[in-house]
């Protein structure tokens, strides 16, 4: 898997683009800047949109070319991101450390999702928000015959509403909801697609 991610990142182009996920820059608007945390960041375009709405940004994904094409676009629009290489196994951090979590399309093995977001969720401080977009279980239905849609193929890699209820337990589910909608993200999400979107908040 981490050679599959590599080998699409050390393309020229940016795989996903360079503007930030839509769903993410409209949430982020309206909320007071604090530290933000991006697992499976990929080639930066959303730490970086963040760090330029004043959010200080660390970020992670087990790609060294995600890290040099993240580091690159952060300079070139003239802010700084803490991108490390790390699996979410190595990633560390202190409890409560973090003011937001962002997850855009960030799939897991099915055995580690849960524990994935468990282990993520100690990171952010109590009060702090979750702002999570992902591809649905209904999205079979579009990658399977537009290969550009992207996402897994595996229904079991893809989220439900009961999927991240169970994750993020105890938590304030402010927003939750399965959309259809055009994506145009780059070269590897492109076309109708079926997303699945949270907002939630930590207990206090």
């Amino acid at each position: 898997m981490k050679e599959f991610w590599n080998s699409r990142y050390q393309e020229s182009e940016y795989a996903y683009g360079t503007e930030p996920n839509e769903f993410l820059k409209e949430k982020l608007e309206g909320l007071t800047p604090g530290m933000a945390l991006f697992p499976a960041e990929g080639e930066g375009r959303n730490a970086v949109f963040a760090a330029q709405k004043g959010w200080d940004v660390t970020a992670f994904d087990f790609s060294e070319s995600a890290k040099v094409k993240a580091q690159k676009l952060a300079s070139e629009r003239g802010v700084e991101i803490n991108y490390q290489v790390a699996s979410f196994e190595e990633f560390e951090a202190k409890e409560s450390s973090f003011d937001l979590l962002v997850l855009i399309f960030a799939h897991f093995l099915p055995s580690k999702r849960k524990e994935y977001h468990r282990k993520l969720s100690q990171f952010l401080k109590p009060g702090g928000l979750v702002i999570l977009e992902a591809f649905s279980k209904n999205h079979i239905q579009f990658n399977s015959v537009n290969e550009k849609a992207g996402g897994p193929k595996d229904p079991e890699f893809l989220f439900s509403e009961e999927n991240l209820k169970a994750d993020f337990s105890g938590f304030e589910i402010l927003q939750l909801e399965v959309v259809e909608k055009e994506l145009k993200e780059g070269n590897y999400h492109v076309g109708k697609s079926s997303v699945i979107q949270m907002i939630a908040k930590k207990p206090e």
